[in-house]
């Protein structure tokens, strides 16, 4: 934002007065959405963490010091009608946050908003919102492309549902010079309302990640050895004489460590040769070659290393579930380094993590810093690697093994995938991602052929797409056979669920059939369970399927659970189910080495076999309990 967006403040006229006591109480009912408001108005280039912390800031100052008139602002369309508390409170949010945009001048004091705030302060800890996905990515960037002023006509329209007449209003009350002009500007931007109440625009909602650990212990020795300096100097100037003498053969204290060092020499990465791969027994990134056409360029290596090891307050870093985001242990491998649409992307690994560096090709602000566990990868779950989203769009480096790709619709199981071309590179053309928003009506998964065959690959938000599978946990196959896609396409939107948990592969499980009562036809139990690359955190979802329709219903979840596993192939799950005639039953199946099952509590009845059908009525609740054939027993998934 220039300078001349923000004119000087307005005198207000007479009208409603604002008590102090009227504005606090309009503030603490209304500061999750105000923080909200600060957040998406400040600058980007702050950084996430110094944005998060400000526009609590801000917010927590908007108080009025005394009685204050405040007829200039208009007040919310909807559930905050005639309150000029919060009219007020907005407004001195809005204002501050397009101060805290205006460059310092030498010639001028800087105002308060334009300072890191002094509280709220968080020491040893980074502070962020929640990553979201695709599109809240492609909001960001084109919100921090706009000036403050448009920014904020854009946030108030979306966000607060002001008309335009109202928004000309709080951005002139606010000092902003041209308002016309900036919702003009913001008009550029596609009005995408929903996508400003998502989780990655809550500073109220956030994840929490430790600063750089190697630089704050580098300033905590410093400190002390500081610390001890002053001490023995003042204790020199006590003795007589001359002192202590030389120092003999101490070693100065800020020696560096050679490893750390090479660790951030761009010279001293690793490159695998392109044919190491079709030699090699190992099919996982440790053979991936060096590729892109930047990858010679030392100077980008050099920032990518640098922002790694100890990233600045502007640059955004984000990790999956589980992740350690420190420093490079020493040289990492070099997957690739090139210009991808409008960003210069490098990817490393460093035989536990990948690391992408991204950067905007006309400068390095903005950066990004994100980082994905792929310890143990092999096969299909290193077949691919994100390499940018934009647009709503997902473009993936593949394997050099890999020789086709292509798009799938999971709900469509009969159409044929649309091939993506493989550049010289092994990077894809842009593929459409995942709906993220509105009704589920398509799932796009990305589908690769190797010398091996097909598997099925999904973006769940993270730089490491989902493998999906299909089959008993025990023997999972790929899940691109027809019956395989037929089992996954009721259930595909229930991917949703799965989004930035560090999900490592999802498998459907077909576990029961089970006739419907009244000559109802079939329904189908599916077992869904979705492995992360930590081991915890799984999700387990019991889905349930009847004729006819479009979309699987959840029956019961559970997390950190055995069931529908490797070690634990046992489930058990019941729903309620009305029938075309109008009956309610209590249904419930288990896998097919259930012996009896039955239900306790509200509904009582029990069935040999693994599979239950009980009357009952609406809003029935009841337990379940199963006997196995080698005599566990099991209850219901919860």
């Amino acid at each position: 934002m220039q300078s001349q967006d923000v004119a000087p403040r307005p005198t207000a006229s007479a009208g409603p007065v604002v008590d102090v006591a009227q504005a606090e109480a309009a503030l603490v009912e209304h500061y999750p959405r105000l923080v909200r408001l600060a957040y998406l108005v400040l600058p980007p280039s702050l950084g996430r963490n110094r944005r998060v912390l400000t526009a609590h800031a801000l917010t927590q100052r908007a108080l009025p010091r005394r009685r204050t008139p405040s007829s200039v602002i208009p007040a919310q369309a909807t559930g905050r009608d005639g309150d000029p508390g919060y009219a007020f409170v907005r407004l001195t949010v809005v204002r501050t946050a397009l101060e805290a945009g205006l460059p310092l001048r030498r010639a001028a004091w800087p105002k308060r908003s334009q300072l890191p705030p002094l509280l709220p302060q968080v020491w040893g800890l980074r502070l962020f919102p929640r990553s979201g996905g695709a599109d809240e990515l492609a909001l960001d960037q084109r919100l921090s492309a706009l000036s403050a002023a448009a920014r904020a006509a854009y946030v108030l329209r979306g966000l607060e549902k002001l008309a335009d007449a109202d928004v000309r209003r709080v951005l002139k009350a606010a000092g902003v010079g041209d308002p016309r002009a900036a919702l003009a500007e913001a008009d550029r931007v596609e009005a995408r309302d929903p996508l400003l109440h998502s989780p990655e625009f809550d500073p109220c909602a956030l994840h929490a990640r430790p600063t750089d650990l190697m630089r704050r212990r580098q300033h905590m020795k410093a400190a002390l050895a500081a610390a001890a300096a002053v001490a023995v100097c003042g204790a020199l100037l006590a003795l007589p004489g001359d002192g202590w003498g030389p120092e003999g053969p101490a070693a100065p204290s800020y020696a560096q460590n050679p490893a750390a060092v090479a660790a951030l020499d761009p010279g001293r990465v690793t490159r695998v040769s392109p044919a190491a791969w079709r030699t090699s027994a190992r099919t996982d990134l440790s053979v991936w070659p060096a590729r892109g056409n930047l990858a010679g360029d030392s100077a980008l290596l050099r920032r990518a290393l640098a922002v790694w090891a100890r990233p600045g307050g502007s640059v955004q870093v984000s990790a999956t579930p589980g992740t350690p985001a420190g420093a490079p242990p020493g040289p990492p491998q070099l997957l690739y380094a090139g210009d991808v649409d409008q960003a210069r992307v490098v990817l490393f690994y460093d035989g536990l993590r990948i690391a992408r560096y991204a950067e905007p090709r006309d400068g390095t602000g903005g950066a990004a810093l994100d980082f994905a566990r792929v310890d143990g990868a092999r096969g299909a779950e290193a077949s691919a690697v994100v390499l940018d989203r934009a647009d709503g769009n997902v473009r993936y480096l593949t394997a050099p093994w890999v020789t086709g790709a292509a798009q799938r619709d999971l709900m469509k199981p009969a159409a044929t995938p649309t091939a993506l071309t493989l550049s010289a590179d092994g990077a894809t053309s842009p593929l459409a991602g995942p709906a993220r928003t509105g009704a589920c009506a398509s799932w796009n998964a990305l589908q690769l052929t190797d010398a091996g065959g097909s598997r099925l690959m999904t973006d769940l938000g993270e730089l490491t797409p989902a493998h999906l599978t299909s089959g008993a946990p025990s023997a999972p196959h790929e899940a691109t056979g027809a019956a395989a896609l037929a089992n996954w396409a009721p259930f595909a939107c229930s991917l949703t669920a799965m989004r930035s948990e560090g999900v490592r592969s999802v498998n459907a499980w077909q576990y029961a059939r089970q006739p419907l009562p009244d000559a109802s036809g079939e329904a189908a139990w599916v077992c869904t369970r979705a492995d992360t690359w930590r081991g915890d955190g799984t999700r387990v979802l019991a889905q349930f399927h009847t004729p006819g329709g479009t979309y699987g219903a959840v029956a019961a979840k559970a997390e950190n659970s055995p069931a529908c596993g490797a070690r634990d192939s046992h489930v058990l799950a019941g729903v309620l189910w009305k029938s075309g005639t109008g009956g309610w039953y209590l249904l419930a199946a288990g896998s097919k080495d259930t012996t009896t099952v039955t239900a306790t509590g509200g509904v009582t009845g029990s069935a040999k076999g693994p599979l239950l059908a009980v009357r009952t009525g609406q809003g029935a609740q009841a337990g379940l309990r199963g006997n196995l054939a080698d005599g566990r027993s099991v209850t219901g998934l919860r």
